[in-house]
């Protein structure tokens, strides 16, 4: 099994992760069915999922790399690395593996 790194990890987030955050991220139908989803949740675990999903979306809609990542995906030419690497990497950046 390998891990996929697309992006070093950045603290500060491309879209927030707020209603107007993600819904300025996404294009103009898609922006409207974002707003259906909002609208038609639930207040709790049905809004959360629908803006951690639409969120999920609105960072993929806005990645600068978007079309070579998606390129690379489908000709199967993405780099990978493995759970070890990730490991050996972030041990050596001071950071523990969660269960440790």
């Amino acid at each position: 099994m390998s891990a996929q790194p697309l992006h070093p990890h950045d603290p500060t987030p491309r879209v927030p992760r707020t209603i107007n955050g993600i819904a300025d991220a996404l294009s103009g139908s898609r922006r409207m069915e974002f707003y259906r989803a909002i609208g038609e949740a639930e207040a709790g675990p049905e809004l959360e999922h629908a803006i951690a999903t639409w969120w999920g979306q609105a960072m993929l809609e806005s990645d600068p790399s978007r079309e070579q990542l998606v390129a690379a995906a489908e000709a199967g030419t993405l780099p990978t690395t493995t759970w070890e690497e990730i490991s050996r990497r972030r041990r050596a950046n001071g950071g523990e593996m969660p269960g440790e």
